[in-house]
């Protein structure tokens, strides 16, 4: 039985009827390989048709269990009902004026909102754009002009985004930046608290970390010419990092006492995604700025910066905007998406993802070794694939199994720099049924690898 519309209402279940991907799947990978570029991949090419609530259907009618969430983006659900509602209502009112010529409420009332729902009670203001690299991008500019410096400081294995900028801030090279450069100057890189890859262990990491990347600042740039630090509070592309504790209120702490600008990169980690509205939260950190977009909107296309109003303020009448930032129907998107996140107390099923996965990821690395690490915070929830008996990275294992779990009709996401590790990001809506069903189907192809 097929459904006649996605969102909330489509069958919650996992039903495989072909091959995957299927044969009208094959017919139209036939047709984009003739129109879209190479450069523009795909994790699995099945064409979907319909999606709601924790599944995918395809359009040869299967339906896949969803543990990616178009990386973390529908964390409200695909089509939720007021983020439709919403959206639509905006549709049928106008479309575009463009907020620069001729503003509208929306925008404003999602200012509003990210001042309310950010770290920290002091007076702040946002500007929205259309992406995750387009605030990473503004954020920095939004640094530089109101520090007067031209320095900024990133870590290893963060990702910020594809254009030029934020190719240079992001770490990894395949696929990101390779032949894509020159890239901007003046970008640092200092060395991140990994906590399973630290050689002198976990326990010394985030002192050892911050030291080190401490000393490189003040050594190797000047901390009075440093803009920004930016960075990831839980890293995404890098492989769902969780900075070792202490780490972070280090360099936060660093930061205040030598006026640079602290921008936390939340566009994967943000809006409920770690059981938090924001991950920084965990250990109390309060940026300066905020960089948000892929869950912020329930689907559409969305960005924002949003800091201290005296920061946000710097940049001069007409520096920051873009035709389409803040588009009106993005705008009301947002608004549902938020509604639906406090309605539904998504940072409470965030948690209750975590109660479920993590024991049952744990129970699994006892039995196979090729999982040298289960990390992660609420539905931001990684494993970490290695060669038995050792830590070496194994991204042939992580392949196969993504191969195998899509197979079966599950749909999960690899990362990394090392490309050896397996993130998990349901919608925060999935039913534990099929939490538990998307598990089994993971179990099921380590014990095969």
């Amino acid at each position: 039985m097929t459904a006649t519309a996605g969102g909330p209402s489509l069958p919650q279940e996992r039903r495989v009827v072909t091959a995957i991907p299927g044969p009208k799947s094959q017919e139209l990978q036939a047709r984009r390989s003739a129109a879209v570029a190479a450069g523009v991949g795909s994790v699995l090419p099945v064409f979907a048709a319909r999606a709601g609530g924790g599944v995918l259907e395809d359009v040869d009618g299967n339906s896949l269990i969803d543990f990616g969430s178009g990386i973390a983006v529908t964390s409200v659900g695909n089509s939720a009902e007021a983020v439709v509602r919403r959206a639509s209502a905006q549709l049928a009112d106008f479309t575009h004026t463009c907020f620069m010529v001729a503003p509208y409420e929306g925008y404003v009332e999602v200012c509003e909102e990210l001042a309310r729902l950010t770290p920290g009670d002091h007076p702040k203001k946002s500007a929205l754009f259309n992406s995750g690299a387009e605030a990473v991008e503004n954020a920095v500019k939004i640094a530089r002009s109101y520090t007067r410096r031209p320095a900024v400081v990133v870590f290893d294995h963060g990702y910020h985004g594809r254009t030029n900028l934020t190719m240079a801030l992001t770490s990894k090279n395949m696929p990101y930046k390779h032949s894509f450069g020159p890239f901007a100057p003046e970008i640092y890189r200092a060395p991140l608290a990994y906590p399973y890859r630290w050689l002198t262990g976990p326990e010394h990491c985030a002192e050892e970390a911050s030291a080190q990347a401490i000393d490189m600042i003040n050594k190797q740039i000047g901390a009075e010419n440093v803009a920004a630090i930016v960075i990831e509070p839980l890293l995404g592309e890098g492989g769902f990092i969780e900075p070792a504790k202490g780490f972070l209120p280090r360099l936060a702490e660093f930061a205040k006492a030598n006026g640079i600008v602290f921008v936390a990169d939340e566009i994967q980690s943000g809006f409920c995604r770690t059981g938090q509205w924001f991950a920084c939260e965990d250990e109390g950190i309060v940026p300066d700025l905020v960089t948000t977009a892929k869950g912020i909107a329930g689907g559409l296309p969305l960005a924002a910066v949003t800091g201290r109003a005296e920061i946000m303020d710097a940049a001069h009448s007409g520096g920051l905007g873009g035709t389409y930032g803040g588009n009106p129907v993005a705008c009301a998107a947002a608004l549902g998406a938020i509604e639906t996140m406090r309605e539904l107390d998504l940072n409470a099923k965030a948690r209750r993802i975590e109660e479920v996965m993590k024991p049952r990821l744990t129970a699994m690395q006892e039995k196979y070794e090729v999982i040298g690490d289960v990390r992660g915070r609420g539905a931001m929830i990684a494993i970490e694939l290695v060669r038995a008996g050792s830590k070496e990275p194994n991204p042939e294992a992580t392949a196969a199994l993504a191969k195998a779990c899509h197979s079966q009709g599950l749909l999960v996401l690899t990362t990394g720099t090392y490309g050896n590790v397996v993130r998990f990001l349901p919608p925060l809506v999935i039913g534990e049924d099929l939490l538990n069903e998307g598990l089994d189907i993971l179990d099921g192809a380590l014990a095969n690898l």
